[in-house]
């Protein structure tokens, strides 16, 4: 397993039972021990020093909740499960609950969806049975197809969107604006060290850059098909811009003094969303976005707007 600073956030109103299953010593200490490792059961059974019955069962607990990962092979006799970390590192974001008087707005758009697009080589789309058109080629953007694709990168350069902007239709001032997708950098092969600075735009407007810690291929991503090779990019981390009246933010830390004001959303019935690589950018090393059908967390692109 290569070595990797991969991180999980997890949002304390949503991902309760991720929670739940960290409050045990048991489990804590199983974590611990397979960071980096492989081990059956029985493996941890014996260095932990504890029955098989009470390894099995909450191994099965951290599986169920994607904190661990595990495969069968073939053993002497039989088959046995061999366990592993799924994240490094585990972050907790703690947020108020929304009262009455807000509700969201979400719009999910398919990655291929695109309404403008420049890329540079490498680059390339596939969807969940295939690739799109002809790797390297940008002109393969184009690709009518391009619309079921769950996974394109390129090196520098964008792709932009264009959402809805239902808001106008809310009959009440927009509190938030939030883009959530799954990115990673991009490289040949896979890098897990490849820093790349990822940049969202919202109406030609710059919000932040993200810089992606590398391009993660030391395992299968959760959703990725098994056609896809495994030197290829997996899963991505899935990373959050969020503007509000106070500045904008990437994960919870504020990056930009851009609010909302200066989108003028009420000003157009579209909100434009662009991802991508600046050319002069410190660290411009590619950029994959991850769709339905790819990665760790099976969604696209996804705006929403708190009213």
């Amino acid at each position: 397993m290569q070595s990797h600073e991969s991180y999980l956030i997890i949002n304390s109103l949503e991902h309760q039972d991720v929670l739940l299953a960290l409050g045990s010593e048991i489990r804590l200490t199983i974590i611990n021990l397979l960071i980096d490792k492989k081990l059956n059961i029985n493996e941890i059974a014996q260095t932990l020093k504890l029955p098989q019955s009470t390894v099995a069962t909450n191994v099965a607990v951290l599986e169920k909740v994607g904190l661990l990962y595990t495969e069968m092979i073939s053993a002497k006799k039989g088959n046995q499960k061999l366990c592993t970390t799924a994240n490094k590192e585990i972050l907790v974001q703690f947020r108020a609950p929304q009262t009455e008087k807000e509700s969201v707005i979400e719009v999910e758009m398919p990655i291929g969806l695109y309404t403008a697009f420049q890329v540079s080589p490498p680059c390339g789309l596939c969807s969940q049975t295939s690739i799109v058109g002809y790797l390297d080629v940008p002109v393969s953007f184009l690709n009518p197809n391009r619309m079921a694709a769950g996974l394109l990168w390129f090196e520098t350069g964008y792709v932009e969107y264009q959402f809805p902007n239902n808001s106008l239709y809310a009959k009440k001032p927009i509190q938030a604006l939030e883009v959530g997708a799954e990115l990673s950098s991009e490289t040949p092969g896979t890098n897990s060290n490849w820093k790349s600075d990822i940049t969202l735009w919202i109406n030609s407007v710059e919000i932040g850059t993200w810089t992606s810690p590398g391009d993660f291929g030391d395992r299968r991503g959760k959703y990725t098909p098994d056609w896809w090779k495994l030197e290829g990019s997996q899963y991505g981390l899935l990373t959050t811009w969020r503007i509000t009246d106070d500045g904008s933010y990437i994960n919870d830390l504020l990056v930009s003094p851009i609010t909302l004001k200066d989108l003028h959303l009420q000003d157009h019935h579209s909100i434009r969303v662009r991802l991508g690589v600046k050319d002069n950018a410190m660290h411009p090393g590619g950029i994959n976005i991850f769709g339905r059908g790819f990665g760790d967390y099976n969604q696209a692109i996804v705006l929403r707007l708190i009213v």
